[in-house]
């Protein structure tokens, strides 16, 4: 179809294993991201019938050498020195014009060296669900993964729940390099190989650190700085991912591997959507915090690279993780202040943010549609944020507050609502309007929720005729019972 390169094949050996997807007997693309295709240079023709067996992994471009990654990882607080792709491909790499290089990378493509006796396969509903939520969060503007296209593959997948329509997910990212890779060079290759996965890593994400004497410190600092940035993306708009795994953790700082995903109607820390997350480790309140725990693993695998004193190369990795709070807490405020409409930061801002949290805790308020309401409010309409709370009366010695800051920033007045507008979504994946699409799509075979859903979603900052049910909030019924799972 068109050349790809694979640097990783040529670079590093040892970290996967050469292998190519399964034969399928009737591929076909469902969803194909024609935006996306067409930012990358891709040719035409990659939806049709023979871009369906290039994309499940059935046929292969010449010269191209797919592999399955390996890495390791620690799953709910557990280490596993082998885990890697069970169920997926890395086919290779694009160039786009600007010369950046970008993963494409399937997952459902067939059972691996990697597999730990699944199947590699993945059901259609999971795969249509990551193309949805990862779409919906490039729209909003948080570093992720992308969706290229769904493939159907003609087979029934094997489920707890039964038989499932098999498919496969397209992706295309900056690098699928996690903290698990590194964890996985550490343990198989010791200091010499995470020497060799880090120079790539810097090479890759980060080439003006090249040739520093404290390049891999510096790497270190720039992926805090990333991660701290995308997971507080994530609690600005109330996205729980569910699943924080060393593993799950990119260099690059996209969100990766959509599986017990979802997004919080309620603002409520304590939220919990994944079916085996009992003990609410990745709960939405705790994400800051497993963020600090996972970029420490990450640390520890570059401790023999940083100093030839062990004690030394402790202490530089020690301050930069004990600073990860700090600059987390940092970025979530800057979000925030945006997210309100405010410029320069003020000392009272802290406070100003907190106490609305607060508020939207204590009164279950809806999170989305209050700092979409907020708008109207700075023109003078707070009816809808106020009708947000069952007790308005803390809402609206909020409000008062608010406006005075408000106040003090150069944006006249009359602009204040489009400003707002612009940074607040009216569309996110509401959690039953994405079900709905999908148990329409996967057991009536109607493509049309679906098709409204992205529709809303991939233009969040736009109220349009027609799309009202994408802003409104689950029923209680809904919310109560509503859990996720892995896909697996």
């Amino acid at each position: 179809m068109f050349d790809l390169d694979n640097s990783y094949f040529r670079e590093l050996e040892g970290l996967y294993q050469p292998w190519r997807g399964d034969a399928v007997p009737a591929p076909r693309v469902l969803l194909f991201n024609h935006r996306l295709a067409g930012s990358l240079g891709l040719p035409d023709g990659l939806d049709s019938p023979e871009g369906a067996r290039f994309l499940c992994g059935m046929e292969i471009a010449e010269g191209c050498t797919p592999l399955a990654q390996a890495y390791a990882g620690h799953q709910f607080g557990g280490f596993s020195p082998q885990l890697g792709d069970g169920r997926a491909l890395l086919l290779g790499e694009l160039l786009d014009e600007k010369g950046h290089r970008w993963d494409l990378h399937l997952k459902g493509s067939g059972a691996t060296p990697f597999s730990r006796g699944g199947d590699g396969k993945a059901a259609l509903g999971p795969m249509v669900r990551e193309f949805v939520i990862s779409e919906a969060m490039h729209a909003l503007g948080i570093p992720t993964t992308r969706s290229l296209a769904v493939i159907t593959t003609g087979e029934q997948v094997q489920r707890q729940e039964g038989a499932q329509p098999g498919a496969v997910l397209a992706r295309v990212a900056a690098s699928h390099l996690r903290v698990g890779t590194f964890q996985y060079a550490a343990v198989h290759h010791g200091p010499e190989g995470v020497r060799r996965l880090a120079d790539y890593a810097i090479g890759r994400h980060d080439p003006d650190l090249a040739g520093r004497e404290d390049r891999y410190l510096a790497l270190l600092e720039r992926v805090i700085e990333r991660q701290a940035g995308l997971v507080a993306s994530w609690m600005a708009v109330g996205f729980v991912h569910g699943v924080m795994n060393t593993d799950n953790m990119t260099l690059s700082g996209e969100t990766i591997d959509y599986g017990p995903c979802a997004f919080v109607d309620a603002w409520d820390p304590a939220t919990v959507f994944s079916s085996i997350d009992h003990q609410g480790r990745y709960a939405l309140g705790n994400q800051p915090k497993i963020l600090q725990w996972n970029l420490a693993r990450f640390a520890e695998t570059l401790l023999p690279l940083l100093h030839d004193e062990e004690e030394h190369a402790l202490r530089l990795a020690t301050e930069r993780i004990e600073a990860v709070p700090e600059l987390y807490r940092a970025a979530w405020l800057e979000r925030i202040r945006r997210k309100l409409g405010l410029g320069d930061a003020r000392e009272t801002d802290a406070a100003l943010i907190e106490d609305l949290f607060g508020l939207l805790s204590r009164q279950q308020a809806d999170l989305t549609l209050a700092f979409r309401h907020l708008a109207a409010a700075a023109e003078g309409k707070p009816d809808a944020f106020l009708g947000l709370f069952e007790a308005p009366e803390a809402a609206r010695e909020w409000l008062d507050r608010w406006h005075a800051r408000l106040a003090q920033t150069d944006t006249p007045p009359g602009q204040r609502g489009a400003v707002l507008r612009r940074v607040n979504p009216l569309y996110i994946p509401r959690n039953h309007k994405v079900e709905e699409a999908l148990g329409a799509l996967v057991e009536m075979g109607d493509p049309l929720p679906l098709e409204k859903l992205l529709e809303a979603v991939t233009d969040p900052f736009s109220e349009r005729p027609g799309l009202e049910a994408f802003s409104r909030p689950a029923p209680p019924e809904f919310a109560e019972e509503y859990c996720t799972f892995c896909g697996t």
